[in-house]
C-alpha cells in the first residue's frame, strides 16, 4: 500500500477558462513567458498566455488569456478573448469577449458576446443580416427622398386648403 497510485487532482477550471475546452484538445499553447514572433498557425486549438506579434490563424478555438497580448490579425473558427488584440479579428462562427479583453481593431463574426467592461475600437460587421428593402434603397439611390419630399408637399398642400 505504500505505492498506491493516487488519482491525480483534476485541472482547475480556471487554467482552461473557455467552455467545453478540455486540456487534451489543445494543440498548441503559447505560454507566459513566451513571446512568438511571426505569422502562426494551427489547425488545432490554440491557448495564448504570452505574446504573439505576427498573424494568427487556427480553423477551431483560439483563447487569448489574460495578460497576454497579440499584435497582430486574427483568424479562427471559435475565439475566446481576455486579453488583449491589436489588429483585425476575423471568426467564422463565435467571439467571446470577456470583461478584461481589449481590440483594437475591426471585427468579422456570425455570433459575438461582449460581456460588461470589454474594449473595442473598430467596426464591428456580422454575417447574416438581411435587411428587407436595404436593397432596392440602394439601387433607387435619392429617389425615395424626392417621393418623401413630394408627398410632404402634397400634405402642405391639404393642410393649406383647409383639407
Amino acid at each position: 500500500m505504500m505505492f498506491q497510485k493516487t488519482p491525480r487532482p483534476a485541472m482547475p477550471q480556471e487554467e482552461y477558462p473557455t467552455p467545453g475546452v478540455s486540456p487534451d484538445e489543445v494543440e498548441t499553447v503559447v505560454g507566459p513567458s513566451v513571446r512568438v514572433e511571426g505569422d502562426f498557425a494551427s489547425e488545432g486549438n490554440i491557448i495564448v498566455k504570452g505574446i504573439v506579434s505576427g498573424s494568427v490563424k487556427t480553423s477551431k478555438l483560439l483563447t487569448v488569456e489574460k495578460g497576454a497580448s497579440i499584435f497582430a490579425n486574427v483568424r479562427a473558427g471559435n475565439a475566446a478573448i481576455s486579453g488583449s488584440i491589436r489588429g483585425n479579428v476575423k471568426v467564422s462562427d463565435r467571439l467571446d469577449l470577456a470583461e478584461t479583453a481589449q481590440v483594437a481593431g475591426d471585427i468579422d463574426c456570425r455570433v459575438l458576446s461582449v460581456a460588461p467592461g470589454a474594449l473595442i475600437h473598430g467596426k464591428v460587421v456580422m454575417k447574416g443580416i438581411e435587411i428587407a428593402g436595404d436593397k432596392e434603397e440602394k439601387k433607387i439611390g435619392g429617389f425615395m427622398s424626392k417621393i418623401k419630399s413630394h408627398s410632404e408637399d402634397e400634405m402642405d398642400n391639404t393642410v393649406a386648403s383647409g383639407l
